[in-house]
């Protein structure tokens, strides 16, 4: 039976965060000030195993579970991640798994991700320029690493998909620029509104570049762009095609809300789930996972959780944001 919210949203995709550590502090996410030297990260022993990771996940399967995407932090600083991927990959050769990453460490890992049976994966990358780029993410490395990673897994037949978080006066003008990298390799490329995720990057309105603001500024270079039908009602990202066949994505979290049709729940890497990027609390599974608990026990326990679920966050919120909403770093954006 598929679970439902109070809204009679199914529960469809799962974010399973592996690690809440990053080797990338991105301003808009771990800006260093907040996550320096002194930040407590979770110990070894809170996170969970892939075994409990896959336990969860075969629990949600018979409720209509389709996609888990795997993330961090950076999840690929996790060790032997390919190694989670082949055990998701025994339970259902239908399964959608994705990797959303930063890309720094994926060029020595994509033939293992490969061979353990990943789906697709997701880049992170706000610019094609290298001071924008390393202002950016607060990092010395370089875009050219992360487009090496893209070309290596585009030559193994892995697809890849670009995510690019654009803030207002940082890197709206690499947007034409990241459009022509990506086309030339007919990539595909989102991007997403900056929001006001978790309580460290002094988020405001004043910020954000909308997507039709976005789109004004593609259609003066690349002429009308066409909207493409979404593939089902939950997909977050409004696509459009240019004349020449690219495909654009729009993530528009603060100016045109998806609320309404979001089927997805957040695993923290220390086993809570979370009903909504903006939570400020989860429900803790860990603690019957360590019981042993079944794998009915599992699915009961999280039906009790998505039942109760009334999750709108981006419809309601205010034009300047001030909570203890959990970091995107914790639970995986």
């Amino acid at each position: 039976m598929v679970l439902k919210d109070v809204f009679k949203r199914p529960l469809l995709d799962l974010r399973i965060s592996v690690t809440d550590r990053c080797n990338m502090r991105c301003r808009y996410c771990m800006p260093r000030e907040h996550f320096d030297n002194n930040h407590t990260y979770l110990p070894k022993s809170d996170i969970l195993s892939f075994e409990e990771i896959v336990h969860v996940v075969e629990s949600l399967l018979p409720s209509g579970l389709r996609k888990v995407r795997l993330t961090g932090g950076e999840p690929l600083i996790r060790k032997d991640l390919h190694k989670l991927i082949q055990q998701l990959r025994a339970l259902s050769p239908e399964l959608d798994i994705a990797l959303t990453t930063n890309a720094h460490l994926l060029s020595n890992s994509i033939e293992l991700l490969k061979q353990a049976g990943i789906s697709r994966i997701t880049v992170s990358l706000d610019a094609v320029d290298t001071d924008v780029y390393q202002a950016m993410g607060d990092t010395t490395s370089t875009p050219d690493t992360i487009l090496d990673s893209i070309d290596k897994s585009l030559a193994l037949g892995i697809p890849v998909k670009v995510n690019t978080v654009v803030q207002k006066g940082i890197n709206e003008h690499q947007i034409i620029p990241l459009i022509t990298q990506m086309s030339s390799r007919d990539v595909p490329i989102r991007f997403i509104e900056y929001m006001d995720v978790g309580a460290t990057n002094s988020w405001n309105l004043d910020h954000v570049v909308t997507g039709k603001e976005m789109r004004t500024l593609i259609e003066k270079e690349f002429g009308t762009i066409q909207s493409i039908e979404p593939d089902h009602p939950s997909d977050v990202a409004r696509e459009y095609t240019t004349r020449s066949g690219s495909v654009i994505g729009f993530i528009e979290s603060i100016s045109n809300p998806f609320c309404g049709d979001c089927s997805r729940a957040r695993l923290s890497a220390n086993g809570s789930i979370f009903t909504c990027l903006f939570a400020t609390k989860g429900f803790d599974i860990r603690g019957i996972l360590r019981m042993d608990a079944s794998k009915k026990e599992i699915s009961k326990a999280i039906s009790s959780i998505w039942s109760q679920r009334k999750d709108r966050y981006s419809e309601t919120r205010s034009e300047k944001t001030d909570s203890e909403r959990i970091e995107m770093s914790f639970i995986g954006g």
